[in-house]
């Protein structure tokens, strides 16, 4: 009887404790750091160890900032390369691993996620090409990203697809193209170009390489106007970057990034073949970084903050 006395009175220390270190609000900031904010492994069906994250991790993804990094783009579309901007943002949110979305609040059964925004704005002659790709990927850095999103925008219509990571990768689209209207389907799980952005930012080193499966970027899909579905890829990783390339594709993307802690991204290049035999085409698309810097951006949108944009080279 007293040993469990002892025990229920530990059990109920130990919850008081978790409580009183975890209860603060998250709103408009991102999320708390993992430890506290434990990750439910019955929901999130992980099956990998979750990797240990270093202090210079938590101090720098879990202080009320996001990173936004712009880049001058260089973006083939329709047989030429157009001049534009891109910008990565990323950021540490609390996730409802049910619904799917950003909690407005903490709960024990949050996921903690590096959240990643990264858009594409250029012209195509007359009228404007704007892109934007969302994916949820867990700072676990154990599974698969557990949403992604895309959509594009143009004078000709937009289009839009999201991916949720569920039982299987479940998949809705839509489009103004006739081929490509609304769809819902389901893909195997496995690994997404998507999410290897977010994985490279926790650990370059967890990066799957050699021969692997992957599904290409969703951006590319639609711009291609590719299958959406799991290609056979080879993955390399050097010090300071990282390459995929897909065969039946004719693409290949490489990554260039710092080695050392944030491990910041530092520009990419994208080449893809179009066309075939004497006609076939190869053009290669470029970011390279402009400016980086560590923001609330959700609490600036004041006049007076425009001087960010100047500050990031996109004013």
């Amino acid at each position: 009887m007293i040993r469990l006395i002892k025990s229920t009175l530990l059990v109920t220390l130990i919850g008081l404790m978790s409580f009183f270190t975890s209860c603060k609000e998250n709103t408009n900031t991102p999320a708390t750091t993992p430890e506290v904010s434990s990750v439910s492994e019955t929901k999130s069906k992980a099956v990998n160890p979750k990797t240990k994250l270093s202090d210079d991790f938590k101090n720098y993804w879990y202080n009320g900032e996001a990173e936004i990094t712009s880049y001058k783009l260089e973006q083939a579309r329709y047989g030429e390369l157009r001049e534009g901007t891109a910008v990565l943002v990323f950021v540490t949110e609390d996730f409802l691993p049910d619904a799917q979305v950003k909690a407005d609040s903490y709960s024990e059964n949050n996921i903690p996620v590096l959240k990643l925004n990264a858009t594409k704005n250029f012209n195509t002659g007359i009228y404007p090409y704007s892109i934007m790709q969302s994916t949820f990927y867990p700072v676990a850095n154990n599974q698969h990203a557990l949403k992604i999103s895309t959509s594009v925008q143009e004078w000709c219509g937009h289009v839009y697809t999201q991916l949720n990571n569920r039982n299987a990768f479940e998949v809705t689209s839509h489009s103004y193209f006739q081929g490509e209207a609304d769809e819902s389907f389901k893909l195997e799980k496995t690994w997404t170009e998507n999410e290897l952005w977010a994985k490279l930012r926790i650990n370059p080193k967890s990066l799957p390489v050699g021969d692997i499966e992957l599904i290409p970027s969703l951006e590319s899909v639609r711009l291609n106007h590719d299958a959406l579905k799991v290609q056979k890829a080879n993955a390399k990783l050097e010090s300071n970057s990282y390459t995929v390339t897909f065969s039946e594709l004719q693409r290949t993307l490489k990554i260039n990034f710092n080695p050392n802690f944030p491990f910041d991204i530092l520009g990419w290049e994208e080449t893809i073949v179009s066309g075939m035999g004497s006609s076939a085409e190869t053009l290669t698309s470029k970011a390279t970084k402009l400016e980086s810097i560590k923001s609330d951006y959700w609490n600036k949108k004041s006049n007076s903050d425009v001087s960010l944009r100047e500050t990031l080279k996109l004013q």
